[in-house]
């Protein structure tokens, strides 16, 4: 109504009769401006706002025009001032109560987190990946051990002084997974997420800008005897060993478990009660980001790849196949995991355990939403479209 109200005033004044606005148009645009505040005009505002009422209504009255112009304007700021008040109370409030939600479903899973001891053996087994030089391709500029490609990873080594470097693993599903490269001769491990079969691992160079050459590329043939290992080891985006902090936290809430779903579910609860979504963060983050799962463990805030690096930490060290899964939940690109439990399979859905529903187990999404939103969002989990697994 304000924006109508105001493009109404804007074209009197391109018309060419601009000062044969009478008495009586005055008088009705300014009730109608009194309307859109939900006022209603007397007679003496009128009065007031029109000194010229009275004199002759055809005559041209430049005074009046302007002065309608003027207060009009002035209470039509006032009117989206208004409303922008109401609208920033509002979002305010909205806000709180989000707050409140979170802080309620941070208290629930705090009570949840078990204490005690269980009879499940908590002992940390951090597997270290191992480049032996069995079996070995390459060139001058790049590396590859494929020694232990049955594991479910590969150990890649640049050998050249570019400081751009781009690594790509196309695996048997087709599915192109891109990399960057530290260089230095520095072994890097990564995985080989699709299972059995021909993988293409390519090194590039950066030449400029967004141009890349081959630095070397080969196609290997691999079989996996357990696809489920390549998801206990760590790799560059779940990094970890047997001496990093979260290892020991997940020690810890391992303890009171007696089998590996209440480890998941322990480790669950932990992180919706302990770690913050950081919205500065993920406002920042840069192309190439990758966690630091101590450092998120310690500040006790991050963004959904900090979360899911670190619950798939807590997990691979006690023994319970997870993947980092990184794609779409709805349109915003994200990360999440699932988990693999003996004699259940792969689960895409522990959120909570109510004996019957299985949801889609994200972190992340839990901690940053009100339950409400978590349970319409998540659903059968086909608001999640996965692209990458790690």
């Amino acid at each position: 109504m304000a924006n109508r109200l105001i493009e109404k005033f804007l074209n009197l004044f391109r018309q060419d009769e601009v000062y044969k606005m009478n008495q009586t148009n005055a008088e009705e645009t300014l009730a109608n401006i009194f309307a859109a505040a939900g006022k209603e005009p007397s007679t003496q505002s009128l009065d007031k706002l029109l000194p010229e009422k009275g004199k002759s209504g055809n005559r041209r009255t430049p005074v009046i025009l302007m002065t309608v112009f003027a207060v009009g304007i002035l209470i039509l700021l006032l009117i989206l001032l208004l409303s922008g008040c109401g609208a920033s109370a509002s979002e305010a409030e909205d806000e709180a109560a989000k707050e409140a939600a979170r802080a309620k479903l941070q208290a629930e899973a705090a009570a949840n987190i078990k204490t005690g001891v269980g009879t499940r053996d908590n002992t940390p087994v951090c597997l270290v990946p191992e480049a032996p030089g069995l079996v070995v391709f390459g060139n001058e500029l790049a590396e590859i051990d494929m020694s232990n490609a049955g594991e479910g990873y590969i150990v890649v080594s640049y050998l050249g002084d570019c400081p751009k470097v781009k690594l790509q693993i196309t695996g048997p599903n087709e599915v192109t997974y891109t990399f960057n490269c530290k260089g230095g001769g520095v072994g890097e491990v990564f995985p080989l997420a699709a299972g059995s079969g021909t993988y293409q691992v390519s090194v590039y160079e950066n030449i400029e800008g967004s141009q890349y050459a081959t630095a070397y590329t080969h196609e290997i043939e691999v079989e996996q005897l357990d696809p489920t290992r390549v998801f206990l080891y760590p790799n560059q985006y779940v990094d970890f060993d047997a001496s990093s902090e979260a290892v020991a936290k997940g020690q810890e809430l391992a303890a009171p478990c007696s089998d590996d779903l209440e480890v998941v579910a322990n480790v669950y609860n932990y992180l919706l009660s302990a770690v913050t979504y950081d919205e500065e963060e993920a406002k920042t983050v840069q192309s190439g980001y990758i966690p630091d799962v101590d450092d998120v463990l310690r500040r006790g805030t991050g963004i959904c790849l900090d979360y899911s690096a670190l619950m798939a930490t807590m997990l691979r060290s006690q023994r319970i196949p997870t993947r980092l899964e990184i794609g779409y939940a709805g349109i915003a690109y994200h990360a999440w995991i699932s988990t693999y439990i003996k004699d259940v399979g792969w689960v895409n859905g522990i959120v909570q355990f109510d004996g019957e529903d299985w949801q889609l187990m994200d972190p992340t999404f839990a901690a940053n939403a009100t339950e409400g939103d978590l349970k319409s969002f998540i659903g059968s989990g086909d608001n999640y479209e996965l692209k990458y697994s790690y």
